[in-house]
């Protein structure tokens, strides 16, 4: 059966001197990835502030900056892959005090930075809520929910005794809307969130996969103080000094479950159906006035070998491809396909391989990324 999945849009631009760019290459992309997007963990939040039209990432937030200059901006291009590959569902003792929010991965430490400026996520102690968690590589596991106590301060890093010791919600399996692999699909689900809690605190998020040891970590940082889910701290957003008006009703339950696929999704004890397993990674490694060399990662999210695979690039306007090496390669009007070359196309489950090409473009703006196996 064929499978795709649109591929991470990872460009990253540096101005170097009037006129001239250049795009920084990003390392290697991880096995698979996934972070809370309601309430927004520091790096997807971070992420949104940085946003530019041109693709370049330069976070206004002056937590996301220091981040950024901690950690690099590929923390940013990969804002779904705070991860342990090897953590099995171990936390205290493996993650260490300090390192909870970058989840000790080591591309991530500038998210355990100890400020009062991260972005927002206003909420009402106690209220119904909407969760959602990118679901940019699907696997079956499940979602944990904590908050600080109320001795925790936001002047020092996170550590697990600043965490209340029971989750206040668990999900697994929940089901999931938009397309795996983008930056809209998610997981969602609802749940209580904490009550009598008021004023700053952090929600820490762990996703278990129960089919492998790979774990992910996150913080979101929130304050209870009546609101709905609102975020400030993002694109110039301040992070108000008052808190808004606490609503004179509390914000009701939903009566009707977030958009969804038009048959019922699966219930939480059915593992959701697999939303493909090729998923291709796009970056630009270098660029030029007029022209630029690119690579994609294609990656085997699944359980069998690929025999081979084909990749399609929808580009945005104008793009010739001059040259492609690891592939083979059709053009037809603004769509790219690439197909495998002879000893690249067995790729083993949660394997990679890549191709790579120099182009010339007059467009702006990213293409459209998806893989298949073949």
């Amino acid at each position: 059966m064929t499978r795709s999945r649109t591929a991470a849009l990872l460009i990253a631009v540096a101005t170097l001197t009037a006129g001239a760019v250049a795009l920084v290459p990003d390392p290697d992309p991880a096995a698979a990835h996934g972070a809370a997007m309601t309430p927004g963990s520091r790096t997807y939040l971070c992420w949104k502030d940085g946003l530019t039209p041109t693709g370049e990432i330069r976070p206004v937030n002056p937590a996301c900056t220091a981040a950024v200059a901690q950690s690099g901006a590929n923390s940013l291009y990969n804002w779904f892959s705070v991860l342990r590959s090897d953590a099995g569902g171990r936390t205290v003792g493996f993650i260490p005090d300090g390192k909870l929010c970058s989840g000790g991965n080591p591309g991530y430490t500038g998210y355990d930075l100890a400020r009062t400026d991260w972005p927002l996520t206003h909420l009402t102690a106690g209220a119904r809520f909407d969760f959602k968690y990118s679901n940019w590589a699907h696997h079956p596991g499940t979602f944990y929910f904590y908050v600080t106590k109320d001795s925790w301060s936001p002047n020092r890093p996170l550590a697990w005794g600043d965490l209340e010791e029971q989750p206040f919600l668990t999900v697994t399996n929940p089901p999931q809307n938009g397309g795996v692999g983008t930056n809209e699909g998610h997981y969602y689900f609802s749940g209580n969130l904490p009550s009598n809690k008021s004023g700053r605190h952090v929600i820490y998020s762990r996703w278990v996969r129960s089919d492998s040891q790979e774990n992910f970590f996150g913080c979101s940082d929130v304050t209870f103080d009546g609101g709905r889910g609102e975020v400030t701290g993002i694109g110039g957003s301040p992070n108000p000094t008052t808190p808004p008006p606490n609503p004179t009703t509390p914000p009701p339950n939903p009566t009707t479950p977030p958009p969804g696929p038009t048959t019922p999704p699966p219930g939480p004890t059915t593992p959701p159906p697999h939303g493909g397993d090729c998923m291709a990674v796009y970056k630009v490694t270098n660029a030029w006035s007029g022209g630029f060399q690119g690579e994609v990662t294609i990656m085997n999210h699944g359980a069998t070998p690929f025999a081979g695979w084909k990749a399609t690039l929808a580009w945005p306007g104008a793009t010739t491809i001059n040259s492609l090496w690891s592939g083979t390669f059709t053009t037809s009007g603004q769509t790219t396909t690439v197909t495998n070359a002879a000893w690249n196309g067995t790729v083993a489950p949660e394997g990679t391989t890549t191709f790579g090409f120099v182009a010339s473009s007059g467009a702006t703006g990213l293409p459209t990324v998806s893989c298949a196996r073949t």
